[in-house]
């Protein structure tokens, strides 16, 4: 007997079915911003904060808002922000829904919600393995709308956005990993220390926010930014021990060797992206254009593709100036370390040749927080 199937059997939308595509994280968070919307549509933002548990900041990293920025490219200690902390503390998540409650608040971020106009809110903290990682905010321009009724349906969506957030974000610790395992495979070891490389992330990412508005960069971008960094030299693994520790000059064949790195850093990421199933990663093309183009000169005298000016990706621009400076910073075996000012006068003297004029400003311009890193992770002896 022929079986007709009925005509209604697959006319149901998976309002989530975004979540199951190739897409970045940020259109996955509009999607599932849209889905709670079809039910709850006074929610009007969604907002995710990362924490450095180095440095004890919150960052702004994603948001489904769209022209609302209320809190772009903001960060703060977690010290600052007592009424986040309490959440920590008491260990449930917090609602608001009176946001006037708030408005003596001093913190920065208290009042940028309060311009807004923001009524009320909910916020719930994100963990993975009991580790906390950052915060999922849901905003709303009404009052008194986030009833327990309301809250047990927002919980199911908190814990599906943070689980997209935690996949991305583990993703990135293995792929990082990946690349340092088989560093340690090799046998070599790069003579930068574990400082430098916390030292210059955090200078690249002030570099990034600096330009924010300039270059139109959102928080996503800048935090793959301060991620991404540290893998910049990844391709010296290949570089042989007698050039990679040489400690004078090396000679031009040498060099010529050394200048390699770059292509192999790109050439090995490329690799373990395919190998571990990697490609979904967010921005994993800045990852890429890290390793290949951060000893690019704007001059067009660098390595390995000699570009010039905007040719060359603005996250190499941003990465060659945080790495110049720190290697400056930073005392060597065959040389000891300069003073900031001295530093930021050799930058002041290359830029517009060597590197980016925009970027070095942007990082001498904020002296305050470069010293402040250079405080907190200060170079070890075997620097």
């Amino acid at each position: 007997m022929y079986y007709k199937r009925p005509s209604d059997m697959f006319d149901h939308c998976d309002s989530l079915e975004d979540l199951n595509k190739h897409l970045p994280l940020k259109d996955k968070l509009i999607s599932a911003h849209r889905s709670i919307s079809e039910k709850f549509d006074f929610i009007a933002r969604i907002a995710i904060t990362i924490y450095d548990t180095e440095t004890h900041i919150l960052k702004t990293y994603l948001d489904s808002s769209g022209e609302d920025k209320s809190l772009k490219h903001y960060q703060a200690l977690l010290d600052d922000a007592p009424s986040l902390k309490e959440i920590l503390t008491i260990g449930r998540p917090r609602v608001v829904n009176k946001l006037v409650t708030f408005d003596k608040g001093k913190q920065e971020h208290t009042k940028r919600i309060g311009r807004q106009g923001y009524a009320s809110s909910y916020t719930t903290p994100m963990f993975h393995g009991g580790e906390f990682i950052g915060f999922i905010f849901f905003n709303s321009y009404e009052n008194d709308v986030f009833t327990e009724k309301v809250l047990s349906d927002i919980d199911v969506y908190a814990h599906l956005v943070s689980l997209m957030i935690i996949n991305e974000l583990v993703t990135l610790k293995v792929l990082g990993a990946a690349l340092k395992t088989t560093s340690s495979f090799t046998h070599l070891r790069d003579p930068e220390t574990g400082s430098h490389l916390d030292r210059m992330s955090r200078y690249s990412r002030i570099i990034a926010r600096s330009l924010a508005e300039q270059y139109n960069l959102d928080d996503e971008y800048i935090e793959h930014i301060f991620m991404f960094s540290p893998l910049h030299d990844i391709g010296k693994i290949s570089t042989p021990d007698s050039i990679l520790l040489k400690p004078g000059p090396l000679d031009d064949e040498e060099r010529n060797i050394m200048n390699t790195h770059s292509l192999k850093g790109r050439e090995m990421i490329d690799d373990i992206i395919s190998n571990f199933g990697l490609d979904g990663i967010g921005h994993i093309n800045v990852l890429k254009n890290i390793a290949e183009f951060h000893h690019e000169a704007v001059n067009g005298t660098g390595y390995p593709s000699g570009r010039k000016n905007e040719d060359i990706p603005l996250e190499a621009r941003i990465i060659a100036v945080a790495d110049v400076f720190d290697a400056l910073t930073s005392r060597r075996s065959y040389k000891e370390a300069w003073s900031n000012n001295r530093a930021f006068d050799m930058l002041k003297e290359i830029s517009g040749e060597k590197l980016d004029t925009d970027c070095v400003n942007a990082l001498i311009e904020n002296r305050q927080e470069v010293e402040q890193i250079q405080q907190q992770f200060q170079e070890d002896i075997n620097g």
